[in-house]
């Protein structure tokens, strides 16, 4: 059986595991690993701040109380996600305005931002669908002009650029997941970029249970105390020496995952617009190979296919179904304007496995099942 995902494993994980519990005897949140790991993401990535959390998620969930989310607030989002891109701004009591998709890329339409904003909105909230960038050009504009937070999803977008900047750097806050199903892991984890100097000290209090702990160990108030809100959101040590060994082998992950994704992608493409769509890649954006999908011609086709390979011991999933068809999405949102692409589209769209375990051979085995298929079918 050829697994949709197994979670990355480079080498050094348990060394620095162990390293974590025996030598440095610190297990809770930010010791050696994680400063590490924080100062790896921002020397790689250039932002002013990365604080490791215990999931995207929490990454989110401090974006919100960053950009100052109260409730009758309106949040700009895709429809085509998953709900903790949302979750987090409902839970500070906002509401969801979802707007339609392009779909090439699957992300957000730039175009549709403008016409949803009212004198409610507080923040636009993208997710870079597949490691593919949204046109931050665009958004970023859209957001000056109405004086509009930008949070970036960049979960699955981690080492992918959108004309030379790395995503989750552009807006004023960006997230980063580390989950097992992720290009870099530690089982659970995430992390929270911030552009702009004047909000690291905020967002490291939220971090720490609304404390000013950060200013106390480094010698700024003699005592530690509650100062804010907050919860914690700080990993636990074994989760950051884990992802360490894996940020040291980034690079090297990152050419496996695109020489399979690369290798898919050649495979498959003889079938493109007869039978398939496959991704597309905007110019001035270089995506992570975190995903491979295709698109079927419709939902019946999808659910052959995904069955036709399980036959084959081959695991392929669909994705996300709309949020804003879900209880809760009724419940705490709306979509503004007309569903062109949303639901269509993702009921298309079939993924592939993509780890980075995954060898060529079992690629052109997964390529060569999808080609018996559509012969079959046709």
């Amino acid at each position: 059986m050829i697994s949709f995902n197994i979670p990355p494993f480079v080498g050094k994980e348990l060394e620095y595991i162990k390293q974590a519990v025996l030598e440095h005897r610190k297990l809770s949140g930010d010791g050696p690993f994680t400063k590490l790991s924080s100062q790896w993401l921002e020397k790689k990535f250039g932002t002013t701040k990365a604080l490791l959390t215990t999931s995207c998620t929490s990454a989110l969930e401090m974006s919100a109380i960053l950009c100052d989310i109260q409730p009758g607030d309106e949040v700009i989002a895709p429809s085509f996600t998953f709900v903790s891109t949302v979750n987090a701004f409902v839970l500070r009591g906002a509401k969801i305005v979802f707007v339609d998709i392009r779909p090439d890329t699957m992300n957000m339409d730039e175009k549709l931002i403008e016409e949803a904003i009212t004198d409610k909105t507080k923040a636009i909230v993208v997710v870079h669908y597949a490691g593919v960038s949204c046109e931050m050009d665009t958004i970023m504009s859209i957001a000056d002009k109405h004086q509009l937070y930008v949070v970036e999803d960049a979960a699955q977008g981690v080492m992918s650029t959108y004309k030379n900047q790395y995503l989750g750097t552009i807006g004023d806050y960006g997230t980063y997941s580390f989950h097992e199903t992720k290009n870099y892991s530690c089982g659970e984890g995430g992390a929270l970029l911030i552009r702009d100097a004047k909000n690291v000290e905020r967002a490291e209090i939220i971090r720490e249970k609304g404390t000013n702990r950060s200013r106390f160990f480094r010698g700024q108030v003699d005592k530690y105390t509650w100062v804010d809100m907050g919860s914690s959101y700080l990993p636990s040590e074994i989760n950051a020496a884990y992802l360490y060994a894996q940020l040291e082998a980034a690079d090297m992950i990152n050419e496996k995952r695109l020489a399979i994704w690369n290798r898919y992608y050649m495979g498959l493409k003889d079938l493109e617009h007869e039978y398939i769509d496959l991704p597309t890649i905007p110019e001035n954006c270089t995506h992570n190979g975190h995903m491979f999908y295709i698109k079927c011609k419709d939902l019946d086709e999808r659910t052959s296919l995904i069955q036709y390979l399980k036959d084959n011991d081959i695991m392929a999933v669909f994705h996300y179904i709309p949020l804003h068809s879900a209880e809760a999405g009724l419940k705490f949102g709306r979509f503004h304007g007309e569903n062109k692409f949303t639901t269509s589209e993702s009921e298309r769209l079939l993924r592939l496995p993509l780890f980075y375990e995954l060898t060529l051979d079992q690629v052109d085995t997964i390529v060569s099942k999808v080609h018996d298929f559509y012969r079959h079918e046709n």
